[in-house]
């Protein structure tokens, strides 16, 4: 998760949202991700969509078994889905987003027993470290 902050921390140096994304297998991070919609003019590249694609590419394979996700914001409902999809073994979020968050917070879609696929997930990882980078971004954007 300290890797993924620092991720977090690069999308913020580039006016993005700070959330960052790391994906592991058998110990070793195999991708990355940071948010890029901003910049890259992309709605769906949040940090959890870079890390999954850069993933499936590494490993030569659209899904994503025996791997962990570690994201510094609980996913939207677009990642938590194709979080599904990859069928991802374990996710692992930092702050809870009380707004748009799919796992927990506002909906519950990792859980969700019509769904073929199911993970195993915690939140609150490094919570505070991520919560205050979030607020400190838009602390600053609205001061601007």
């Amino acid at each position: 998760m300290r890797h993924a902050l620092l991720l977090a921390a690069r999308a913020a140096e580039a006016g993005e949202v700070p959330v960052g994304a790391v994906m592991v297998k058998d110990g070793e991070i195999v991708a990355e991700g940071w948010n890029r919609p901003i910049g890259s003019h992309d709605p769906s590249a949040h940090a959890e969509m870079i890390a999954l694609r850069a993933a499936g590419q590494k490993l030569g394979n659209y899904r994503l078994p025996g791997t962990t996700l570690y994201v510094t914001l609980e996913p939207c409902a677009m990642c938590a889905g194709a979080i599904i999809h990859a069928r991802v073994e374990r996710l692992v979020y930092a702050a809870q987003d009380p707004k748009a968050g799919a796992v927990h917070s506002v909906y519950d879609l990792i859980s969700n027993p019509r769904l073929n696929h199911r993970l195993d997930w915690i939140g609150g990882v490094l919570e505070a470290e991520a919560a205050e980078l979030l607020r400190g971004f838009f602390r600053a954007r609205r001061q601007r």
